[in-house]
């Protein structure tokens, strides 16, 4: 097998990666999905008016790195979470999958989504927009090192909460 470093991030492998981590999000296997990321993982959010923004210098919806997510997928799993008791039903739509370039063995890669979020005596949510990805491709499979979420809504009250992974 080559090593992960000389080999190329194919859209089919993306593609069929970004299935995977869809299925374990929508499925509430958020501890599966934790041993997708690499140890210096973030997972970011940014306002929908500088989506382009750094965390450094602008209010994100979401900065996390690795032990805040940790943090975040024990506050959702916890049976007190009332933000998600019971858990909202998730069904993610990833399409447009493309894999923008590659550096060594991190790969960039950009997907559309839609995920509908169905929960009891609320209204349906969609959530609409874009993710951009750095995936580092090790010896032991795909690892997400960067996960940056852009929502396309213009204003953000009506959805609602996001007490998931989105």
């Amino acid at each position: 097998m080559m090593p992960a470093a000389q080999r190329l991030l194919t859209r089919a492998e993306a593609e069929d990666f970004l299935y995977h981590e869809a299925a374990l999000l929508d499925e509430w296997r958020l501890k599966e999905w934790l041993e997708l990321l690499t140890p210096d993982a973030t997972y970011r959010i940014p306002p929908n008016d500088k989506p382009d923004g750094d965390p450094r210098d602008t209010l994100f919806i979401i900065a996390d790195d690795i032990e805040r997510i940790r943090q975040r997928v024990i506050r959702i799993l916890d049976p007190n979470c009332h933000a998600e008791a019971p858990h909202s039903r998730i069904r993610r739509h990833i399409s447009n999958v493309r894999v923008l370039g590659q550096e060594g063995d991190v790969a960039t890669v950009a997907a559309n989504f839609i995920c509908h979020r169905f929960r009891r005596h609320e209204r349906i949510r969609e959530y609409v927009g874009g993710m951009t990805y750095r995936i580092k491709l090790t010896e032991a499979g795909l690892r997400i090192q960067e996960r940056r979420i852009v929502i396309d809504a213009h204003e953000l009250g009506s959805l609602g909460s996001v007490s998931f992974l989105l």
